[in-house]
C-alpha cells in the first residue's frame, strides 16, 4: 500500500480529478495549502504598488492506493496536472510513501482492503 501525496495548480483540479477517474481511482483528500518552489514567488501589480507574493497557492491530493495501482495513478495525476507542452515551472510534485496500515473506521477492515472495493 502506498500514499500519493500530490501538490498541483488549483486550476488544475478537475483535470487531475478526470485523469484519475480514467484510471479507476476515485477516492482522494484534497487540502489547499500554499508554498514556493523553483518558482520563489510571484510579483504582482496592486493599485499601482508591485506586491511580491512569496508563498503561491496550491492543492494537496492525497490517495492511498494498493500497490497494483500506484503507476497508473502517478501517470494520471502527471496526465492531468502537466501544462500544455513539456510543462511549466510550478506544475507540482508527486510523493510516493509507503503505508504501514490503513483502518476503515465504519468496518474495522484494515490493510489493502480498507482501501479497495
Amino acid at each position: 500500500m502506498k500514499l500519493i501525496t500530490a501538490i498541483i495548480r488549483p486550476e488544475k483540479l478537475e483535470d487531475v480529478r478526470r485523469a484519475l477517474a480514467e484510471t479507476d481511482v476515485y477516492l482522494m483528500t484534497v487540502s489547499e495549502t500554499s508554498g514556493f518552489g523553483r518558482q520563489r514567488g510571484v510579483v504582482e501589480v496592486y493599485r499601482g504598488q508591485e506586491l511580491e507574493e512569496r508563498m503561491i497557492p496550491k492543492l494537496k491530493v492525497e490517495i492511498a492506493v494498493n500497490d497494483n495501482f500506484v503507476d497508473a495513478t502517478v501517470e494520471a495525476i502527471i496526465r492531468g496536472a502537466r501544462s500544455a507542452g513539456a510543462g511549466d515551472v510550478g506544475d507540482g510534485k508527486i510523493f510516493v510513501t509507503p503505508l504501514d496500515d490503513v483502518i476503515r473506521i465504519r468496518t474495522g477492515e484494515t490493510g489493502p482492503a480498507a482501501i479497495g472495493p
